[in-house]
């Protein structure tokens, strides 16, 4: 039995096709020596100093050159050319991944070495060099986001309803024209109104975690409009005239069927315009301001949040720069994984709530 599979194994070599497992054992190989390589160049140093963009471009351009050679000689020609341009649109993917995926290693190699209870428990209150924390930052940041995400979504959300189901003419025409300029403004325009109009009717310098939670807001409510409006005209008009049919009112045929339906799709796109905005800092720069302790009070005094604690750290190092950058990364880390956490969640909530098909 094994001459047998010998001989099998053989002929598949030699009979114009490669194994299947014949590509993938060349990618790995590639990917291996790569590593080796710039391990080998980046012995002796931190973790940080590996090039892992580097390991990945000659990986695959080492990749290239083994499935043209291997395949020329197992196979023919054109199924050489073919796997030729099968890996370079393959490579042309990996280059597209390299800067998430070089961004993502950094922050965490980074990142990690504060990790501990002590950041996640105490604030920057009295500390000049080493320790301290962040849950005052924490708490500034999902209090902020979340009392924006109250005020954009449901305004968002109408907006788009109104658009698709009502709205015709010019006032309909104002409104997309409007919102697709809001949807380019950049962050600090946003910032800069709502601490005008502050200024203008409370007084000038004012700064709390309300305030920015409405420039937050501003620059949420075009993403949520857009993409809610473009996920409720793909509903099948069909199911809309099946209820018109059965007497259904306008307004519940929208509640009970178009929503449902278009349910997961929103939620995506809301934890989107969450994404967009949860890592802005020249806004609350101007409006949550800065403090070094916990206040969980939106509408009375300064408010700190993940970006620009990560901001302030950096350019402000103080008495211990390294301790102050190590904070930085730490920051930005933890500001990744609550985003992560908030789509894991947006796709459990879709999963829950989307619409039961026979399949289900």
């Amino acid at each position: 039995m094994a001459a047998i599979a010998a001989s099998a194994q053989s002929m598949r070599l030699t009979s114009g096709r490669l194994p299947k497992w014949a590509p993938w054992a060349l990618l790995l190989g590639s990917f291996a020596a790569a590593a080796v390589v710039f391990g080998v160049a980046a012995a002796g140093g931190d973790l940080a100093d590996f090039n892992i963009a580097g390991t990945l471009i000659v990986g695959m351009i080492l990749y290239i050159v083994l499935i043209a050679v291997v395949s020329s000689i197992a196979e023919s020609s054109r199924k050489a050319m073919d796997r030729i341009m099968t890996a370079l649109v393959s490579t042309a993917f990996v280059i597209a991944l390299l800067p998430l995926v070089s961004l993502l290693w950094t922050v965490v190699v980074n990142g990690i070495q504060r990790f501990d209870a002590e950041f996640f428990t105490f604030s920057m209150r009295n500390i000049v060099g080493e320790g301290g924390g962040i849950v005052h930052a924490i708490w500034g940041t999902v209090l902020i986001t979340l009392l924006a995400a109250l005020i954009a979504v449901p305004v968002g959300l109408m907006t788009s309803i109104y658009l698709v189901e009502y709205g015709r003419g010019r006032v309909a025409r104002a409104i997309t024209f409007f919102v697709d300029v809001m949807t380019g403004i950049p962050s600090i325009v946003a910032g800069l109104f709502i601490y005008s109009v502050f200024a203008l009717f409370v007084r000038p310098g004012i700064s709390m975690g309300f305030m920015g939670a409405l420039a937050l807001a501003v620059l949420m409510i075009p993403v949520v409009v857009r993409g809610s409006e473009e996920l409720l005209r793909i509903v099948p008009n069909e199911l809309r005239e099946a209820a018109y049919a059965l007497g259904v009112p306008k307004w519940l045929t929208i509640v009970k069927v178009v929503l449902p339906t278009s349910i997961a799709g929103i939620t995506t796109t809301v934890m989107l315009a969450i994404a967009r905005v949860i890592g802005e800092t020249a806004p609350l720069l101007l409006t949550a301001g800065y403090t070094l302790s916990l206040n969980t009070n939106l509408f009375d005094g300064q408010m700190m949040t993940l970006p620009v604690f990560a901001y302030n750290q950096y350019m402000n190092q103080g008495t211990n720069p390294d301790a102050a950058v190590a904070r930085a990364w730490a920051a930005a880390l933890t500001l990744i994984a609550i985003v992560m956490v908030l789509n894991l969640v947006a796709r459990l909530i879709a999963r829950l709530f989307a619409p039961k098909t026979a399949g289900r």
